[in-house]
């Protein structure tokens, strides 16, 4: 890494890092994983391009690798883009899917399976994205967020483990934080966020951009490994 890049990498970790310990940041299982030091965060250049997919696939493959070593609940990975920061929701929805499709063409390219727990087609109630076998659910950051929740300087794609939830929901631990959050969100937001939902009662894809779509929108994913 080059001297301007980790400054860039430590000034942006710093922004995410007093985003989430702030008292109206309503997610406690990030605020669990700062606390933990177990938030992991790569800086890159434009949410708009695919200059730095390669490195992001491989920080997502050395960070699927240590959980499989050590798993451990509450870690997530964020991906901070420089810019661009005057995107609109549906442009930004549009880029963040966009380096989806290249990350999980990656996955593929280089031989990795599909995690089976879960569903590899967006339309799919079980659908969760696949990287390095481990299933992710992605939250999405960026200034013109609708909710307070998602607002966020910087375009941010955060990575969350799929096996974290399952394994909170098996020590029923899951419903209770998901109660807390929802709370947290309604008294910033002054409303409970209408596109949360549970896994399996309706596809997360519609979730991870954050801006709230209708019945009929379609995902713009498709798993390469299904040709």
């Amino acid at each position: 890494m080059f001297p301007w890049q980790h400054a860039a990498q430590e000034a942006l970790q710093a922004r995410l890092f007093a985003h989430v310990e702030d008292r109206a940041f309503p997610c406690v299982g990030a605020k669990a994983a700062l606390a933990r030091g177990t938030l992991q965060v790569l800086a890159a250049d434009s949410i708009a391009s695919a200059w730095d997919d390669l490195r992001i696939h491989d920080a997502l493959l050395r960070f699927t690798q240590a959980y499989r070593n050590d798993p451990g609940l509450f870690r997530s990975f964020a991906v901070i883009f420089e810019g661009p920061d005057d995107l609109s929701e549906a442009d930004f929805e549009a880029a963040l899917w966009a380096r989806v499709q290249s990350l999980s063409d990656k996955d593929v390219w280089r031989g990795q399976e599909y995690d089976p727990r879960v569903s590899s087609d967006p339309a799919n109630p079980h659908f969760s994205l696949s990287f390095g076998g481990e299933a992710f659910f992605i939250v999405g950051l960026h200034p013109n967020a609708s909710r307070p929740a998602r607002r966020f300087d910087r375009p941010t794609m955060v990575f969350n483990l799929h096996d974290q939830f399952e394994r909170l929901r098996a020590e029923g631990r899951y419903e209770g934080m998901r109660e807390k959050i929802l709370s947290r969100d309604e008294a910033l937001a002054g409303s409970r966020n209408p596109m949360l939902a549970r896994h399996g009662e309706t596809s997360e894809a519609r979730q991870y951009s954050g801006r709230a779509v209708g019945k009929d929108w379609a995902c713009p994913f498709s798993y390469a490994g299904d040709d």
